[in-house]
This record gives structure tokens, sequence and C-alpha cells, in this order.
């Protein structure tokens, strides 16, 4: 009776749950309202089977249920009953699939009118291509890629001269037009999501998928890949900026169309050599791992890196001067800088791309003589070991589990646990120093402390990486008492 009335309410809160519940998807900004109407329709197809199989099984546990002296009775088939569960199944799948293709029939049969926009995906970032005054896309071709043309458009195909490029990950729209959306991936799989327009495509290398949308509604709407494309996937964000047809206009004339960027390519001048710079970084996707503003990132920031002295995984330090830079591009993973992860691909550049970047980079500032340790002083400061400590907890995902304010977490806070001492779940305790730090990071599960689930997994850094997490850990043994006292003196 109880496995009866349990089935019975599950089916009452899944029921007022999808009633109540405040997660909703917002509302369309785009013509493709049909298919939040189409996923309400399997909703309900998907109820109301889960409804019928869930009281049945309740009425049957009370039916059937044990009882003293009764006897099982023998039954080898029943064909009738097959045929109706196949029918009836058949018929409520049908009814799911119908609306699906039919919408997705519409989704790919693009208008006569509809305008033309190219998204090209490469890790981690995007790029789009508008047509130009002819209205025609350009051939493009992999074996045209480089520096100067990212997009593989054909020199010699005169209708790409004109071709609008969008260099950065920010697109506009104009409203009420309908646009055919071209997709292609210059390196793996991603996928082209704009939630807002429920436009949503998979982008395989190789190929060119498209669909349509006519976006109903001014705004800002973020875009996000819904593939996952490498470490990098989480930053590979945009935005769709839908304009009124002359808010339009206007920004799509000051984007520079396929000519112009080869001409501005061709001219000897350092401001050349820094957009070929630029072009290269978005070609590349090293946005996604450096940025250039001095935020926190999976790689170093390029502002004030040229001419700093940078410690490596190693425990060795080194000057970033240009041979440093072009080594590392081309064989990041030979001296790797402490605090970051080994996950940056080795690149084939010649002297020209390679200088290029190195001249981007020294724009972004250079380090302050006052500014810098020397090598020996790098290596044994203690503020600088914390920093590289702050950096691995983060490239490493320990400030997922672990707080550093004393809030709550998966893991034990880093707040106040240098010098605390922690009972385990045998009752044993221990007080948390060095030696144990560094055996719960190698061997996290082998000793669990009271009140934690046994989830963290084996890490495998350096003997320097250790003592930089260390460093950073017990910077933060007084930061609870000094809070409380604080707190006190208010």
């Amino acid at each position: 009776m109880a496995t009866a009335i349990i089935l019975i309410l599950i089916v009452v809160a899944s029921v007022l749950f999808n009633i109540l519940a405040p997660w909703h998807a917002t509302p369309a900004a785009s013509n493709w309202g049909s298919i939040d109407t189409t996923q309400f329709i399997t909703l309900i197809m998907s109820g109301i089977f889960f409804i019928a199989v869930t009281v049945f099984m309740a009425v049957a546990v009370m039916r059937y249920r044990h009882k003293e002296g009764a006897k099982a009775a023998y039954q080898p088939g029943n064909k009738k009953l097959e045929v109706w569960l196949i029918i009836v199944t058949s018929v409520g799948i049908a009814l799911m699939l119908a609306p699906g293709l039919v919408v997705y029939s519409d989704f790919v049969r693009v208008p006569k009118k509809a305008y033309e926009l190219e998204v090209v995906a490469q890790q981690w970032q995007w790029a789009f291509r508008f047509p130009g005054q002819d209205g025609k896309l350009g051939r493009s071709d992999i074996k045209f890629v480089d520096s100067t043309n990212p997009f593989g458009l054909d020199p010699k195909d005169p209708a790409g001269q004109d071709d609008v490029l969008v260099l950065n990950s920010e697109v506009h729209l104009p409203l009420n037009q309908p646009v055919k959306v071209l997709l292609r991936s210059k390196d793996v799989l991603h996928d082209f999501d704009v939630p807002q327009m429920r436009g949503k495509m998979d982008m395989v290398p190789g190929m060119v998928s498209y669909f349509w949308f006519t976006p109903t509604k001014t705004g800002k709407y973020e875009i996000i890949c819904a593939e996952y494309c490498g470490v990098g996937h989480y930053n590979m964000r945009g935005h769709m900026i839908v304009d009124e047809q002359d808010a339009f206009d206007q920004w799509l004339s000051s984007q520079p169309t396929f000519a112009q960027t080869v001409a501005t390519a061709a001219k000897p001048s350092r401001d050349s050599v820094l957009e070929k710079g630029r072009l290269l970084v978005e070609k590349l996707g090293c946005g996604a791992c450096h940025s250039q503003d001095g935020s926190a990132s999976l790689g170093p920031g390029w502002k004030g890196l040229y001419g700093r002295t940078e410690q490596l995984a190693d425990g060795s330090s080194v000057l970033v001067d240009e041979a440093y830079l072009k080594a590392a591009i081309l064989d990041p993973k030979a001296r790797r800088v402490q605090g970051y992860p080994p996950v940056m691909v080795a690149y084939t550049l010649n002297e020209d791309e390679l200088g290029a970047l190195v001249a981007l980079i020294k724009s972004l500032g250079t380090a302050r003589q006052g500014d810098e340790l020397s090598t020996g002083e790098a290596s044994g400061s203690g503020d600088d070991l914390v920093a590289q400590g702050q950096r691995l907890a983060k490239s490493f995902g320990c400030l997922a589990c672990h707080s550093v304010d004393g809030s709550k977490g998966v893991g034990p806070s880093w707040q106040g646990l240098y010098g605390k001492t922690e009972t385990f779940a045998d009752g044993t305790t221990i007080k948390v120093d060095e030696g144990y730090i560094k055996e719960t990071v190698l061997k996290p599960n082998t000793r669990i402390i009271k009140g934690y689930a046994p989830v963290m997994p084996t890490f495998a850094p350096s003997d320097q990486e250790l003592n930089a997490l260390i460093a950073f850990i017990k910077s933060k043994a007084n930061a609870g008492a000094d809070a409380s006292k604080a707190e006190l003196g208010k």
C-alpha cells in the first residue's frame, strides 16, 4: 500500500512542478514560437504516458499485492493486449514526432528574399560575413586561409571583394528581416545557438549547414556554443544585436570589406603589423585563453607581459622577450608558465606572422623595471608564490569546491584551514600542515574529513606547483580570524 501511495504522490508532484515551476523559457524573439509549441506537445504526450503508466503501476500494486493463501495465476501471453499496446505506442510516438518534423521542414525551407549571414566557428570564437552591395557571398576554400584572409575567401572571385567581414564575436541584424544563417567550422564540431531566437544548429567541419529565422524584437541576445569543443568551450560566447533597419545599415557600413582588409595588410606600416596581429588572434582563437585587459583567463594575460620575468613549471625563470614568445607559440609545452595547465596547441607560423603577434603583445604594455623581481627573487618571493597558487587553484578548478571566504562548499573552505585541527570520518584527527595538504592533493580520498564526500579527483602537480598551492592556502590561514576581529570592531 505504501508503494502505491508513493507512486501516486510522484504523479501529483510531477504535475504540480510543471505547472508551478518558475523555470520557463523566455518568450521567443523570432518567428519560431512554433518550436515552443512543439516542445509543449511533446511534454503533454510524454506526461500522459507517464501518468498512465505510473497510475497503472499503483493500481496493480494495490490490486495484486500479496495476500495470505493467494496464488498467482500463470498466463503465458495475451496477443490481443500486445496488439493494442503496439498500436497505442505507435500512435503516441507518431503524435510526438509529427509536429517536430513539420517544424523542422519549415526551419530549413528558406524564403527567397532572406538576407544571408555566414557564421564561422573556430576554437573558441565566432566570426561573421555579410554579402556586399552585389547581394552575393564570395566563394571560400580552406586553401585560401591565412593571417590576412581568415575566412578563406577566393581573392580572384569578384563577388567576394565587397563581402563585409565581422572579425569579432558581436553581430548585428535588422529587425523583421528573414535571415538565412550559413554555418561552417574551421576546426572541430561546434553548435551555433541563440536561445531567444530558438535558432540552433550543429557546425560540422567540411560541411555548410543552415537554418533561417526572422528577428521580431530589438535587443541584445547571447550566442553560445552548445557543443563541447575543447578546454575553452565555456568561453565561446558572443552577442547578436537586433536593430532597426537604419541603425543596422549604419553599423554594417562601418565594418571592413574583404578588399579593404587585404589592402590594409599590404601596407608596410606599424598599424598594419598590429592589425595583422589582431587578425591572427581572431583566426587562431588566442583571445579565448589569453586576455588583453589584464583579467584572469586560462593562459597568461598579455597586458604587461612583455619584459616580465615569469616562473616556469619546472622551477626556473624566464624573461619574456621576443625569443621566448616565439618559442612559446611554436612549442608551448616546452617551457610552461607555472600556474597554467598544458592545454595550448603548437602553431606553425612563418616569421612575419610570429613578428605580428609579438608586436601586438608588445603594444599591450611592457613590465616596468621597478615592478619586476630578479630571477632569484622571483623563485623565492612569498607574494609571487601566493599569486601563482591562486592561478593554479583557478586553472585546476579547486575553487569550484573549496571556498576562500569561509562559505560552505563541496569540500572544506580554505579560509582558516592551515593550522586547524580537522576530524576524519573514522574519528581520528589531524592538524592541517604542509605534509597533510600535499598528501590530500596527491591522494585525496585516502583520508576524508568528516562531513564531506570522497569526490575530489587526483591531481599530479609538480613540486613547485604544490608549494605554490600551499602558499596560497597558507595566505588564507588568518583570514577567518581577521574577518571576526573586523566584525567585533564594528
